[in-house]
């Protein structure tokens, strides 16, 4: 497109215009590596690249930065030599295009330029989306901080997709991202892929800025990820533009809660008698409670289930305890394939109150609740920041620790077996919390650690080759299946021994939970979380966990165990309270007590665990979806 010279200078006008309105200047590398103390850098050329716009944000030197503002529109006045070549280099681009790549410098993955910072400012007035450059990247030294953790990620990312215009606030999300897609860890991109991911996640980012994201002060890709937990990849590509803008403006309160780094309240013990305050009125006119109608979702079935059987007792429990007053219904065998169909279904049928008891049915769950508000729908998991959805779990560390404790007392070689199942949010604090356990009441103790989710690997093998006899096995006995190997056991030559074993009281939780519907309750936990995802995390002080233990015990060892139990009942003692040590060195000093966040989103391990948390591709498939929504990744930094 042709254009005269008065036309272009009226053009410089407009964007010295924007420049001047904008303020600031370029940002220099020069000068930032300098302040961060960066003298050797290690420069990795990456050709030819297309640089996003929106991700470059200075200079490589100071050189002319003072000809632009901080985002590179012209700051020189018209009649300057500056905006002559600027003017003449962007009726060139009007009429021919600009085909010379910048030069540019790429650290932290921003962007500075060397060389053609006027071809980047005429660009940018343009309204180009990026700028093919020659990128040489600048890596910075390893260090612990959560930037370049996050950093780092990303070029090990890169390396596979080549994508670099993507970001996110937390560690393994780019991990994350490249299995939600469905690749494998190391799987690289091809350039359908490459193209597909583009076209999608610019939609999305449209759609999510037109609806106000900006004003969230959040990174599109942490939205686009909390996106992806919701709806799969697959399912986001076939997408309408309409149904697109549709399910976003609904799951609005998930990306809300993307705005703080502590996104989940958790509520370690039942609101305080069970009610709120009444107010005068309410007093004086009873309010009817309609009868509440409940369902229950399984992964599967109490045949083949002990967890569903422990939820299937609590189910009847409702029943005994409100006999006129709940409905209550199941539905069996729910997967990642039909467990949509069922909720719906269940809704369809009246239920106004739903508990999913595992998590690989959280998405269906999330998804349920965002098309159907009216509805109350509550999934068994730890630690999961969903505003739309409510989670439960039971604190089973502190069953753990006690068993530990009893595991410490009998093992008098100190070796001590633990079969844990996937590596997801509370079961790291299960493990390490038997693992304190028995270190209290013997300081040899060493927990050998098996995962019955890891691929090839025989656990009941290998505690028998380490000549252990005291083993942690699964928690519950499965219905109808004649095995002693649950609970802590003594594996002797004849059989197991049961020793002691964990209890949930799934129907002492449920019945809580009715009745805080009943008593105004849930109303109340809703208003006082409404920032955050709300996590009701009860334990022995609410009576949800307990240990029942042989009579096989010696006295003395029983007679700990109720002690222990007591005091951590009334609060007067946290098992991860005073110094702890993990594989890699200090956690908390002595005078320090674990918080509860920091316990639901434990990464490492105690020091005298033998074993480490498995990665993603060692474990059984079945295993990867649950892992991908709530799976730890060991880090154990110090403190």
């Amino acid at each position: 497109m042709a254009i005269t010279t008065s036309e272009a200078l009226a053009d410089y006008e407009k964007a010295y215009k924007l420049g001047k309105k904008e303020g600031g200047i370029p940002l220099v590398l020069d000068e930032i590596l300098k302040e961060k103390g960066i003298t050797s850098v290690t420069g990795i050329p990456l050709g030819l690249v297309q640089i996003p716009m929106d991700q470059i944000v200075g200079t490589k030197s100071e050189g002319r930065s003072n000809a632009f503002s901080k985002g590179f529109y012209p700051t020189l006045k018209a009649n300057s030599e500056f905006a002559h070549k600027w003017t003449e280099l962007y009726k060139a681009h009007l009429e021919e295009g600009i085909r010379d790549p910048v030069k540019a410098y790429e650290f932290m993955n921003q962007f500075y330029i060397e060389e053609g910072n006027k071809r980047v400012s005429v660009l940018k007035y343009v309204g180009a989306v990026s700028v093919l450059g020659d990128v040489t990247r600048i890596v910075p030294p390893r260090r612990d901080d959560k930037e370049t953790q996050i950093y780092y990620q990303f070029m090990a990312f890169y390396n596979l997709s080549q994508v670099n215009y993507i970001w996110f606030s937390q560690e393994g999300s780019f991990a994350k991202l490249q299995y939600l897609i469905g690749k494998r860890p190391d799987e690289v991109w091809t350039d359908e892929d490459k193209q597909d991911f583009s076209s999608v996640y610019s939609r999305f980012t449209a759609e999510f800025e037109a609806n106000g994201g900006k004003k969230l002060n959040i990174l599109p890709g942490d939205a686009f990820l909390s996106f992806l937990d919701i709806y799969d990849y697959q399912t986001l590509k076939d997408m309408t533009s309409a149904e697109l803008k549709g399910k976003l403006v609904k799951s609005w309160d998930e990306f809300k809660l993307l705005r703080t780094e502590k996104s989940v309240e958790l509520q370690m013990d039942p609101t305080e008698n069970g009610e709120v305050k009444k107010s005068i009125l309410e007093r004086l006119i009873p309010v009817s409670v309609p009868k509440q109608r409940v369902a229950f979702l399984h992964e599967k079935t109490t045949e083949t289930s002990a967890w569903t059987y422990a939820h299937e007792l609590g189910r009847m429990h409702l029943e005994e305890t409100f006999a006129d007053q709940v409905r209550t219904v199941s539905y069996m065998n729910a997967t990642e394939g039909n467990a949509e169909e069922l909720l719906e279904l269940a809704i369809a049928e009246g239920n106004n109150l739903i508990f999913t008891t595992s998590p690989p049915l959280l998405k269906a769950s999330l998804k349920a609740a965002i098309e159907h508000p009216e509805v109350k729908i509550l999934n068994c998991s730890l630690n999961t920041s969903h505003k739309n959805i409510r989670t439960y779990s039971a604190r089973m560390y502190e069953a753990k620790f006690l068993m530990g404790a009893i595991a410490g007392a009998l093992a008098e070689n100190g070796k001590i077996g633990y079969l844990a199942d996937y590596p997801i949010f509370g079961t790291t604090a299960n493990i390490n919390a038997f693992a304190l356990g028995a270190k209290m009441v013997n300081p040899r103790a060493k927990i050998y650690l098996e995962w019955s989710s890891i691929k090839d690997r025989d656990p009941a093998r290998i505690f028998a080759e380490q000549k252990i006899k005291f083993i942690s096995g699964r928690d519950m006995i499965v219905p109808g299946r004649v095995n002693r190997e649950f609970g802590l056991y003594h594996a002797a030559k004849d059989r197991p021994w049961n020793l002691a074993m964990p209890v949930w009281h799934w129907g002492v939780f449920y019945e809580k939970m009715i009745r805080n519907i009943m008593n105004g309750v849930w109303k109340y936990d809703d208003a006082s979380a409404d920032t955050k995802g709300l996590n009701y995390w009860w334990g022995m002080s609410a009576g949800i966990v307990d240990v029942i233990c042989s009579h096989h015990l010696p006295i003395g060892t029983v007679r700990l165990v109720e002690l222990l139990k007591n005091t951590i009942s009334k609060g007067d003692f946290n098992p991860f309270s005073g110094a702890l040590y993990s594989q890699k060195g200090l956690i908390q000093r002595e005078d320090q007590v674990l918080s509860p966040e920091a316990i639901a989103m434990m990464d490492w391990l105690a020091e005298n665990v033998i074993g480490c948390i498995p990665e993603m591709d060692h474990l059984v498939e079945n295993a990867k979806p649950v892992v991908s929504l709530q799976g730890v990744i060991e880090q154990g930094e110090k403190v």
